[in-house]
């Protein structure tokens, strides 16, 4: 597949990296040039320096030819206008990165695809909906519905005290209601997809897949402490933390901890009522005391710093907060917040990313999900008429180790899978692979 993308800053950079290791012909446009030097480190990438508002610098990066054109510059009015001079030039499909949530509203939605823009992201609405769900089921530590609800991933932390631990895993599935499938293990930093052999420990970071009616099941097997959230401290007002803020349930009592002046008074004029603007500095402990840290059950700190926003949310383990959320924008530290007991990672490349990834699968996806602490993702597939992964049972497809099938859905019923579970043309799988199997998906369901 022939892919444009335009900026070459954090989630272009990302992205590009991600999509040269699936063998797509990839061009990354920006107007910096210093911005493209990690293109030239061994990856198929080709960079050039452009305007992707200018017609000339768009014909120069080939975008007649492009199967998909992706606008991921800091500037929303440059994204809209690159995909619609993309679209005009000849670009099959373009995707803009975009901050104001209007746009996304069914009403807009055919407006804008007259204008040339196919789709489009948002991606600090899409980290704020993840904190919500967080937030609502404060024992896990990544919360995820899966085919609008009818699947989820649960990812946990395993306490000692969890009845789970130090089994097989043949042995805990052995009854007849198989309720829930374990599909990795995180330990250390090894991702584990694991067979009947395996085992849980306390301390490994699990995740399983279930249905809603099985949650407290969950909780209760894992060691999950039901605490419920009624007082949430942010630090920084910034755009990820307006969203939560008004996607949270109003019975909750928030408070916003941001040092601009101005801003602050924005939030306040901007936010619903059950919300309070503190205009200070979120680091300052004295002040988090003044304002009940230690009656706060979540802390989420969504500042523009990765260091601060880990540090900030150790300093609330502290003072006995249950449920510590930071923003982690630098990848490389997130292995580190993991392992410093932070208990949800929120990163808007990931979350970016995984998004434009379904635009990119030949087979039918219709979602996935990169895990930001997991290495992993989560793709959504329907198992195409004579597929390859309808052709025998689950124990006898040979599938590779980096890639289990955590669930399906078939005649709209959710249902777990097991070695002798056959897959049907249509039914709906739930795919849990590493990064190394995301090319291996094509070949079992088309």
């Amino acid at each position: 597949m022939k892919i444009v993308i335009a900026g070459a800053g954090e989630v272009g950079t990302h992205l590009a990296k991600m999509l040269a290791r699936e063998q797509h012909d990839i061009v990354i446009m920006d107007q910096q040039e210093d911005h493209l030097a990690f293109a030239h480190s061994g990856l198929e990438v080709l960079p050039i320096v452009g305007n992707p508002t200018s017609l000339n610098d768009l014909e120069k990066a080939l975008v007649k030819n492009a199967d998909l054109f992706i606008s991921v510059t800091p500037e929303e009015a440059t994204n809209i206008t690159a995909c619609m001079l993309a679209t005009n030039i000849g670009a099959h499909k373009t995707l803009a990165r975009i901050n104001n949530y209007e746009y996304l509203l069914p009403k807009n939605k055919e407006l804008f695809e007259k204008m040339g823009v196919s789709s489009m992201i948002y991606p600090e609405m899409l980290a704020a909906k993840e904190i919500v769900a967080s937030i609502k089921r404060p024992w896990t530590r990544q919360y995820w519905e899966l085919f609008g609800g009818a699947l989820i991933l649960i990812g946990i932390k395993i306490q000692g005290n969890a009845s789970v631990t130090n089994q097989k895993l043949i042995d805990l599935l052995a009854d007849e209601q198989k309720y829930y499938h374990v599909v990795a293990i995180k330990r250390d930093n090894e991702m584990i997809i694991p067979s009947g052999q395996d085992h849980i420990q306390s301390g490994d970071l699990v995740f399983i897949s279930t249905t809603h009616e099985h949650e407290e099941a969950i909780r209760r097997i894992t060691g999950g402490k039901n605490t419920e959230v009624k007082n949430v401290v942010i630090m920084g007002g910034s755009r990820i933390a307006m969203r939560a803020s008004q996607y949270l349930p109003d019975n909750l009592q928030i408070k916003i901890i941001e040092t601009g002046r101005e801003k602050s008074v924005y939030l306040s004029e901007t936010l619903p009522d059950n919300v309070l603007i503190i205009n200070g500095d979120g680091r300052d402990t004295d002040l988090l005391m003044q304002e009940g840290i230690r009656n706060a059950q979540a802390f989420l700190s969504l500042t523009g710093n990765s260091s601060t926003n880990i540090l900030a949310c150790l300093a609330a383990k502290r003072f006995g907060v249950y449920k510590t959320i930071a923003q982690v924008e630098t990848i490389d530290y997130i292995p580190f917040a993991e392992k410093m007991e932070i208990d949800s990672v929120i990163n808007k490349k990931l979350i970016a990313a995984s998004h434009i990834y379904r635009f990119l699968l030949e087979a039918d996806v219709s979602n996935v999900k990169c895990l930001a602490v997991a290495n992993a993702n989560v793709a959504e597939l329907i198992a195409r008429p004579h597929s390859y992964i309808t052709k025998k049972q689950i124990q006898d497809l040979e599938l590779p180790r980096d890639l289990t099938l955590g669930g399906m859905i078939r005649d709209h019923t959710p249902m777990m899978v097991e070695g002798k579970t056959q897959i049907k043309a249509n039914d709906r799988v739930m795919v849990f692979c590493l990064d190394s199997a995301m090319h291996k998906l094509k070949q079992y369901f088309t």
